[in-house]
């Protein structure tokens, strides 16, 4: 096996590592809010009957940001159901996802939940089924402080404080004919550009996300771009990309591969806005709000969405149960949206508990690791400073959906400031081990601090309640560093973490 070359150098700087890189998604689907995030009555309750064995793991997992309430679940929305008292909250039907919602968790419980958890609440509006009005009520009610309708009915529902949010996504998968009140472009376009406008009016600091596409495999991808950003670029500052992957048919290879496929996609993204943007002869970049993104086997049982006469309060839904290959590729698609730090400013695992999740919990019961929950973790807790391009010589092997692809994938960041640099590289061989050479001349001295690899001789091995740690990650043994160069020997299907003092 040849060995793979990587060059690690400081001059090679892509940008800063953003923070809300590593942001999160909560929606009103499935168990993700009720008995996941929100369980009264549960051993480890706190007095807002928030799961504080949820929380330790939130903080644990390094979430930036979330973002709030979905989701195709926010296309039927009506925020207000969900203040005031809990006796006098409506229980409605989500179209989206067949399930009824008692609404007894919303906006004030949501941004209290966010300051327990120390992360910056995500706010979407609804543009399915409603528009300019409610979306400036919404926003009156958290930002204002106080003096107006809305915002005194804050404050008496306890929100003394406003809450500041500073992000908004103006809609969500508006080009999807799934979504109720599944809009054109040029639709979707013009009701964001007069929505951002009006929101802007009541603050000109906001920070507005567009709907982009639902996955760079929509019939209108890149159309759909060109032709919302057309009509609300002066208006927005990021458009949004959702993604899913998953194992089909048995073809490992590809599923490995899958951040070829995210990197295409951020490319093609930033390559319509950027031709708008030279259309309109202006200097502002519209940058990427990844903020769907995710392993999902959406052709799983637990996937279907509920049919018929019955409407359960949060039903079994998309609770994936993930193996070590998912949470390889879960690594792998973080590599992809670091290495394109200049142009995505923020991104958002979906979601964050019991649906398509790195936490899982057992009602009454315990909250535990999936294996996804590993390399997200220790990358959000040990990428800091800027991100390197990383130069990677080394074999490539043939896969079904992305022809030749790379058999190792690496980003790398450096943190000047503590002097240290952090390696992320995933092995897509399923074959064998593959012998990787970090070039480290460009920092005299260097020494290894730590190195961890997440793999098994199963790559289907998947973490129970009962046991999460069989699947953690494990020192990567066999490193050495000698003259500036590190080699390291990498098991087949895995990803690495390999940190690296300067000084």
């Amino acid at each position: 096996m040849t060995t793979t070359r990587i060059i690690v150098d400081p001059a090679f700087v892509v940008g800063p590592v953003r923070r809300r890189t590593f942001g999160s998604f909560v929606e009103h689907l499935g168990r993700c809010v009720y008995t996941g995030i929100h369980e009264p009555g549960h051993p480890s309750a706190d007095e807002s009957g928030f799961r504080t064995d949820v929380l330790d793991l939130v903080r644990e997992l390094g979430v930036s940001t979330v973002r709030y309430p979905g989701g195709n679940f926010v296309s039927g929305y009506r925020w207000e159901d969900g203040v005031g008292p809990l006796d006098q909250r409506p229980t409605r039907l989500d179209l989206a996802w067949h399930s009824t919602e008692p609404n007894t968790f919303g906006v004030d419980e949501f941004m209290a939940w966010c300051r327990k958890a120390g992360v910056e609440p995500m706010m979407a509006v609804n543009l399915g089924t409603r528009g300019i009005a409610e979306s400036l009520d919404i926003l009156e009610y958290c930002n204002i402080a106080g003096g107006t309708t809305l915002s005194d009915q804050r404050r008496a529902n306890g929100g003394t404080e406003p809450y500041g949010v500073t992000m908004w996504c103006l809609g969500n998968e508006m080009d999807g004919p799934w979504q109720v009140g599944h809009k054109t472009p040029y639709e979707y376009g013009r009701l964001a550009a007069e929505v951002g406008r009006a929101m802007r009016m009541v603050d000109p600091d906001l920070e507005l996300v567009a709907c982009g596409s639902s996955s760079s495999d929509m019939p209108t991808f890149g159309e759909w771009e060109r032709v919302v950003l057309s009509e609300s670029y002066e208006i927005v500052d990021l458009v949004s990309a959702h993604v899913y992957y998953y194992e089909e048919d048995g073809d490992l290879g590809s599923f490995l591969a899958s951040a070829v496929n995210m990197d295409h996609f951020i490319e093609g993204v930033v390559a319509t806005a950027d031709a708008v943007r030279a259309a309109k002869k202006l200097e502002k970049r519209i940058h990427i709000s990844f903020d769907e993104w995710n392993v999902w086997y959406q052709k799983r049982v637990e996937s279907k969405v509920p049919e018929g006469d019955d409407w359960p309060v949060a039903p079994v839904l998309l609770e994936d149960r993930y193996n070590v290959a998912d949470a390889v590729v879960v690594g792998n698609l973080l590599i992809s949206l670091l290495r394109h730090t200049d142009r995505v400013h923020a991104a958002s695992l979906a979601q964050l508990v019991n649906v398509i999740a790195p936490i899982m919990t057992e009602p009454g019961g315990p909250a535990w690791r999936q294996t996804t929950f590993h390399p997200f973790a220790l990358t959000a807790r040990y990428a800091k400073g800027d991100v390197l391009t990383v130069p990677i010589q080394g074999e490539t092997y043939e896969t079904k959906k992305f022809g030749l692809v790379p058999l190792v994938d690496a980003v790398a960041t450096h943190d000047a400031d503590a002097g240290e640099v952090a390696v992320f590289v995933v092995n897509r061989s399923t074959t064998g081990p593959t012998p990787v050479d970090v070039d480290l001349r460009a920092f005299p001295g260097a020494r290894v601090v730590e190195a961890v690899e997440l793999s098994n001789p199963d790559h289907t091995w998947q973490a129970t309640a009962a046991d999460s740690t069989s699947v953690a990650p494990r020192p990567l043994a066999g490193v050495t560093l000698d003259d500036g160069q590190l080699h390291a020997v990498l098991p087949p299907v895995s990803w690495a973490m390999i940190r690296i003092a300067t000084r």
